[in-house]
């Protein structure tokens, strides 16, 4: 079978052309974006701070911390049931978010498919394989925090290993190395499962009416003949958002950071980024009916209603 990787690109950008300005509705526009910021509310991974406090922190008392901090809870009752039930309140806001953009995935797919905009229709339409979804996110969401959180003791006993340990550095550095090349593993692992849910069990699911679970098998199936392909279109999916991110960037800058302080705005950084995030939803598209029929989303020509109201 021969598989194509820049025809479904090019396809893919003609559709997003097409719909957006073709001609150019800005109430479709925000439509859209709307759907597409849904589905990607828990795309992007926040990250930590970088600050590394005074420099003269003593790295003993970082490895100290757990027991002080189990001591200070210990000693304040008070403020022990105020971190738990903000953590219960982050708990249930998370799996708000999760919720919400499991069924915005499908919302997002619906109007893409269809070049149409619409809310309400694909909201109540698509909701058993919305929270079919985000069950399963869900339960990977617990396995993944159960592996970070044990790879997370490891990295802490081995640094206590090496700060308290009568041996030197060295005696060490397999271990380092084993954990730094098993950190890369997982993140590979847990990167490429998110981009094939999202970007072809979504799509088998959306087609043929069925469960997540449905899905991964069907998708699997798939997987197991053409790995290759499947993981060479994840690099090919990495390469484009470095680009896009330099893009960007350099616009930001262009911009005296005024594009920055428009994308940090949730719902409409998504409306700004459509003409990114359109298609790269539509090249999974256009790639995965490749395959086959049955993985074919798209409607006829004759069926496909173009610039629908909501």
């Amino acid at each position: 079978m021969n598989i194509a990787y820049f025809d479904p690109l090019s396809r893919a950008w003609n559709r997003m052309t097409t719909a957006l300005f073709k001609p150019f509705d800005i109430g479709k526009w925000f439509v859209v974006g709307f759907t597409a910021f849904l589905a990607g509310l828990m795309d992007w991974p926040e990250g930590g701070s970088n600050d590394k406090g005074r420099g003269d922190t003593d790295f003993g008392e970082i490895l100290d911390f757990p027991d002080l901090a189990r001591q200070w809870l210990a000693d304040n009752p008070g403020w022990f049931t105020l971190i738990v039930m903000g953590l219960l309140l982050l708990i249930a806001f998370v799996v708000l978010l999760i919720w919400l953009s499991s069924r915005g995935k499908f919302m997002f797919l619906d109007n893409v498919v269809h070049d149409r905009a619409k809310v309400s229709q694909p909201w109540r339409e698509y909701k058993m394989h919305g929270n079919s979804l985000f069950v399963w996110r869900l339960c990977f969401g617990i396995v993944c925090l159960a592996i970070f959180a044990i790879f997370a003791i490891m990295c802490f006993n081995l640094a206590s290993d090496i700060y308290y340990d009568e041996f030197s550095f060295s005696h060490h550095v397999l271990e380092i190395i084993g954990l730094v090349v098993l950190a890369l593993l997982l993140f590979v692992v847990i990167a490429y499962i998110s981009l094939f849910l999202t970007d072809f069990v979504v799509p088998i699911m959306y087609k043929n009416n069925i469960t997540a679970l449905q899905g991964w098998s069907r998708y699997l199936a798939l997987f197991e003949k053409y790995w290759l392909r499947f993981i060479l279109y994840g690099l090919i999916v990495f390469v484009l958002w470095i680009f896009v991110v330099m893009f960007v960037f350099i616009v930001g800058i262009l911009t005296c950071c005024v594009g920055f302080l428009l994308l940090i705005i949730p719902y409409i950084g998504s409306v700004i980024l459509l003409p990114i995030s359109y298609p790269f939803r539509s090249f999974s598209l256009e790639f995965l009916q490749q395959f086959g029929p049955e993985f074919d989303v798209f409607p006829g020509a004759e069926d496909s209603p173009v610039g629908e109201a909501v």
